[in-house]
């Protein structure tokens, strides 16, 4: 859950599931004379969209401290048995309906212990401390079955489909963590050849219009969306009262217009 804390002390609260579905917006909507429409397109737009349903688990109830008035933000909440158990239930999920999207989302999860495999420059990374034991059993394991399965695939087209994949998850959560501000994505897939990338500028004009540059989307203006919660407070007196809280909160819409 991508947790906002605001200056009048309300807890803006997206799940991660309502930020993967902004991500397929933007994969749904990619392509024209700049930018390769993705492909297999279905299968792209599926994996972008279930990306992080391996967080369905945790958001049925998500966790909260009292004594430090708190629910962690997705970047906090620990890799137990249980979650890596829920990210290994989405990967075989999602392949056993469309095995190509479940190999994305499979190459989706291992690289963000790996820096996302370094595609790209901009914006910087998140570091991470050393893997746990039971992370790095996790990454080997996928990464083998991922290996197995690209034997049969196109592995350049699958690298791109990867590398966008990171862009559109970075779009979204560019938009869900913070006020716009200017951003630089580096270096963004325009096809399918080896070589084809470009640095992709971000600009506000307002708190809901953004200039990006290139445009890699069909229709212009795109407008998007995603789905939040908002809590008055963040000051409850047990984890019970925050669910309750979380629970009864009515789902608002915030919406943005890439021009």
């Amino acid at each position: 859950m991508i947790v906002r804390k605001e200056a009048d002390g309300s807890l803006v609260l997206i799940a991660q599931t309502n930020h993967a579905e902004l991500s397929g917006m933007f994969a749904a909507n990619w392509g024209n004379e700049q930018f390769a429409r993705p492909r297999p397109y279905q299968s792209v737009v599926r994996a972008t969209i279930y990306h992080d349903a391996g967080w369905y688990r945790y958001e049925t109830q998500p966790s909260y401290d009292p004594a430090t008035k708190a629910t962690p933000n997705f970047p906090q909440v620990p890799a137990s048995a249980e979650q890596l158990a829920a990210y290994q239930w989405a990967i075989d999920w999602l392949t056993d309906i469309d095995p190509y999207a479940g190999l994305l989302i499979s190459r989706h999860r291992t690289g963000l212990w790996s820096e996302r495999y370094h595609v790209l420059a901009k914006p910087p990374m998140r570091q991470r401390g050393p893997l746990s034991e039971a992370i790095q059993e996790f990454k080997a394991r996928n990464e083998a079955r991922q290996a197995q399965a690209l034997k049969s695939l196109d592995v350049n087209e699958f690298a791109i489909n990867y590398h966008n994949l990171q862009v559109w998850d970075l779009l979204s959560l560019y938009l869900c963590m913070s006020e716009p501000k200017p951003e630089t994505f580096e270096l963004v897939p325009t096809g399918y050849g080896r070589d084809s990338g470009v640095a992709m500028a971000l600009t506000p004009r307002d708190r809901e219009r953004i200039s990006i540059a290139p445009y890699p989307f069909t229709e212009r203006p795109l407008r998007v969306c995603y789905a939040y919660k908002r809590l008055a407070t963040s000051d409850f007196p047990s984890e019970a009262a925050f669910l309750d809280a979380y629970y009864a909160a009515v789902p608002a819409t915030r919406y943005f217009e890439f021009v």
